[in-house]
């Protein structure tokens, strides 16, 4: 695998690992939604994924296919773009339904 996409898979990796390690230790939405610095930490996060998908989908010699990734690049965007239209309770969805799925998706493709 080329060494750019490994990095860039091991950035998902490592920003999914860093989400989990900012949540609440009790997953509690309310305790998330209060506190401004993990909300920030968590949204930056996010936005890597975004963009270390969206440099994978752009590499021209090696395709790797990455489920919803064109939602995640758009989550992304909304996030750097239309950081006003942000929904704590979309973040919270994505962290605890669709980001434990994408982490060992991007473990199988690193194998």
């Amino acid at each position: 695998m080329d060494n750019r996409i490994n990095a860039w898979l091991q950035d998902i990796i490592k920003s999914i690992d860093e989400i989990f390690d900012f949540l609440p230790e009790k997953r509690d939405f309310f305790e998330y939604q209060n506190d401004l610095k993990t909300k920030k930490a968590i949204e930056r996060n996010i936005e890597i994924i975004g963009e270390a998908i969206n440099r994978i989908s752009k590499h021209g010699d090696f395709k790797i296919e990455i489920k919803n990734a064109q939602k995640i690049i758009g989550t992304r965007n909304r996030i750097a773009h239309e950081y006003d239209n942000i929904s704590d309770e979309v973040i919270w969805t994505i962290v605890l339904r669709e980001l434990p799925k994408l982490k060992k998706e991007v473990r199988s493709l690193m194998k």
